[in-house]
């Protein structure tokens, strides 16, 4: 029996699975860890917090499993992308409080970097558009605002990572410095297209190479987990950032296969293969590198989906959990004209609108929490299209099912409403789960337990179709709503921008 543990450490939460050679699940354990958003747009997380969440889950989900460490053949490690953590070199203490992908404080820097007249090369040479996402303009706003934290950089020492670096460098007991290609590649500062760190971006954001981590394979040799930690040293076989590993999971391996991860926020990502296509838009990406070959992916994030059902549970108290939603958006025949467009951090691909914000349009005295709720969800499913719409675009590949993941996909409504107005037919898997699972099957094809991704083909399995049901004039009516409700959330922090839609 071959065992594998995988670490998918989260936005919100960690989380410890323990996997056997079929791909099942033996053993779960999840924490959340404190958020913090010390200004409006702003949004931190103690690493701390973080490497310990790591640990403690996965010592007991071992526990759960009565798997010892010596019985595990590998771990996988998977996790929130782009989050940046900047720690000394010496003692491994964090310099700063990392700071989130959805915060958004760097978004003047990103202005800035925009206005320069090399910012071409970032899209040409990353396949990004300059965002507040990514992980460059966050090491910038370190640099400027933390007193010395340049200085010590230029003299080597400190190091930076995203959070699969740092969960590394701490499982190893700061042995390893090193990320994967898919992680690399979602810094703004990594050439997707040669595979190593760039020196003009590196030049162009203010970053010393010497503070960037060595890039391995997606699926190889990490480092081993020190002895202290589990009981006995365990190989890191396999590392990904969530999506990429959702898109492993799926067993998306062939051109055109396409997921779309519901959580926090929403990344749609089709494989492409080994030819990266350009997109003016920030949709091409490095899906992950194994033997010896690097895949590529169109997509992107989607800020704000599963957190704005969030948001009518524990900010306005619409619903008293997530659940509720789906039972209240089916209690009414349609929201009564009503749009939600939750741009709480602004809008991302395929808008890039970082002045962007939240905004309920259409209503009347009828309406009800019921009807804000199906909007909510709504929101979801048109934000996808917009997406998908552009990845469609710019692959010429017309998409004929979507693969989802993720929490939210318990939410039936929901996907029927995603196939409804994608007129695209919706896969939902028996393991919703699957960044963890894409992990456990990077890390098994490490060490062997796989032999090929022909065998992890053959273990998906799909549990429920939805089918499109909406007519053609019905959906594209809806549609039109969507983008005229987006149009208005435009610009909103700009005064001077004018209204176009």
């Amino acid at each position: 029996m071959a065992y594998i543990l995988v670490l998918d450490q989260g936005t919100t939460s960690s989380r410890a699975t323990v996997y056997n050679e079929k791909g099942e699940k033996i053993a779960l354990e999840q924490q959340e860890f404190e958020q913090y958003y010390p200004k409006p747009g702003w949004w931190e997380q103690d690493p701390m917090d973080i490497v310990n969440t790591v640990i403690t889950t996965s010592k007991t989900a071992l526990k759960k499993a009565g798997v010892k460490a010596e019985d595990v053949d590998a771990v996988g490690i998977t996790n929130q992308r782009e989050t940046t953590v900047i720690w000394d070199k010496e003692t491994g203490v964090p310099v700063h409080n990392a700071i989130v992908w959805g915060c958004r404080r760097t978004a003047d820097i990103c202005k800035d970097l925009i206005a320069d007249t090399r910012s071409p090369m970032v899209n040409e040479k990353t396949g990004l558009v300059i965002d507040a996402t990514y992980s460059a303009s966050k090491i910038r706003w370190l640099f400027e605002n933390v007193e010395g934290l340049k200085e010590r950089a230029d003299k080597g020492e400190l190091l930076f990572g995203t959070i699969d670096t740092w969960l590394i460098y701490n499982l190893t007991n700061k042995k390893v410095h090193a990320t994967d290609y898919s992680n690399a590649s979602r810094t703004m500062l990594f050439n997707v297209k040669k595979g190593e760190w760039d020196k003009d971006l590196l030049e162009y954001v203010g970053v010393p190479e010497g503070i960037l981590p060595v890039v391995k394979p997606s699926v190889g040799y990490f480092g081993d987990t020190d002895a202290s930690i589990y009981g006995a040293p365990i190989k890191i076989t396999g590392v990904a950032g969530d999506q990429h590993a959702a898109l492993f999971g799926q067993a998306c391996f062939d051109d055109g296969d396409a997921k779309n991860t519901y959580g926090t926020s929403n990344v749609p990502m089709m494989y492409i293969g080994n030819n990266p296509i350009q997109s003016d838009k920030g949709l091409l990406s490095l899906a992950w590198e194994m033997d010896d070959e690097i895949s590529y992916c169109m997509g992107a994030s989607i800020l704000t989906t599963g957190s704005a059902v969030q948001w009518l549970r524990d900010k306005v108290h619409i619903i008293n959990n997530a659940a509720e939603s789906e039972e209240m958006a089916k209690s009414v025949e349609d929201t009564m004209g009503v749009y939600f467009v939750p741009a709480f951090s602004g809008l991302a691909a395929p808008h890039w609108d970082m002045d962007a914000r939240g905004m309920i349009i259409g209503l009347t005295a009828g309406v009800t929490d019921a009807h804000i709720a199906r909007a909510t969800l709504e929101s979801i499913a048109y934000q996808t299209r917009d997406l998908i719409d552009e990845i469609e675009k710019e692959s010429g590949v017309k998409l004929k099912v979507l693969k989802v993941d993720g929490g939210a996909t318990v939410n039936n409504y929901l996907l029927q409403f995603q196939a409804d107005i994608l007129n695209c037919v919706v896969e939902r898997p028996t393991d919703i789960e699957t960044t963890s699972l894409g992990a456990a099957y990077m890390a098994g094809l490490g060490v062997g337990v796989w032999k090929s991704t022909d065998e992890l083909k053959a273990i998906w399995k799909c549990d429920k179709r939805f089918t499109p049901q909406m007519d053609e004039e019905t959906r594209e009516e809806l549609y039109a709503g969507w983008k005229r409700a987006v149009a208005f959330s435009r610009g909103w922090l700009d005064p001077n921008k004018k209204l176009d839609y």
